[in-house]
């Protein structure tokens, strides 16, 4: 039950970055486009501590459930099995990290997922060997991203959960393919940037899902490309929500 929280919680933080995101894109809006920016929406919020709370127990309990499934649960091709594990872990990796995150503004403080993003990349590009590992962790967070749109084009996300019939079914079908892909782009976006910032020796270019968020809006059409994205995050915040429903555990 606490692992279908997780999803639930995430697609709420989706729902709210996305909000965020399409303020920005008709100039309405000025907080950060990420986690931080949404999970500081939360704690200003009446009862914000409170689902903040509720965030870091359903993030946290999901982290968990990945990490003891990666090693618990048995795949049916016995040589992808290690494949398998190493990606469940890597995701429950991302959600300790985001339940860390929440923490601290459970708590009454503020981190910036940007500024994070920036310290880690000038401490890399400082080190020896750093371009190369910036590099590579762009390449990395871009393979992630094709993966999602792939996911969502090919409807392989209904492995994941069961989908229901009718027209609910068709629903579900939509806003997984829409939401995935929108997320998939977006990844894409993000490392593009740390591509960049390897390439260029210059930290300052890697300012993680919010930076790439707004770079889009300097583009041609940049306002309603960042609207549709925006959008598109908002249906894979539902199909969250779906999980949560209908997950297969």
């Amino acid at each position: 039950m606490l692992a279908r929280l997780g999803f639930a919680v995430n697609g709420l933080l989706h729902i709210l970055i996305a909000a965020i995101a399409i303020a920005i894109a008709v100039g309405a809006g000025s907080g950060s486009a990420d986690q931080s920016g949404a999970l500081g929406q939360l704690a200003t919020s009446p009862g914000g501590v409170f689902v903040l709370w509720v965030v870091v127990a359903g993030l946290a309990a999901l982290g968990l459930w990945l990490l003891l499934g990666a090693f618990l649960m048995r795949g049916a091709d016995p040589k992808r099995q290690w494949s398998r594990r190493v990606t469940e872990v890597g995701k429950a990796v991302v959600y300790f990290l985001l339940a860390g995150t929440a923490f601290t503004f459970a708590q009454g403080g503020a981190t910036s997922s940007a500024g994070s993003t920036r310290d880690a990349s000038a401490s890399l590009l400082a080190a020896p060997g750093g371009v190369i590992v910036l590099l590579a962790g762009g390449l990395l967070v871009l393979a992630i991203g094709v993966y999602f749109v792939r996911k969502g084009a090919l409807q392989k996300f209904t492995a994941d959960i069961s989908v229901p019939s009718g027209s609910a079914g068709k629903v579900v079908l939509a806003l997984g393919i829409v939401g995935y892909v929108a997320k998939g782009i977006v990844l894409a976006v993000v490392a593009v940037l740390i591509v960049v910032a390897a390439i260029t020796v210059d930290p300052s270019q890697s300012t993680g899902l919010d930076g790439a968020l707004r770079s889009l809006v300097a583009l041609p059409y940049g306002g309603p490309i960042l609207s549709a994205l925006g959008a598109g995050l908002i249906a894979y915040g539902l199909y969250c929500f779906v999980r949560a429903w209908r997950a297969r555990l």
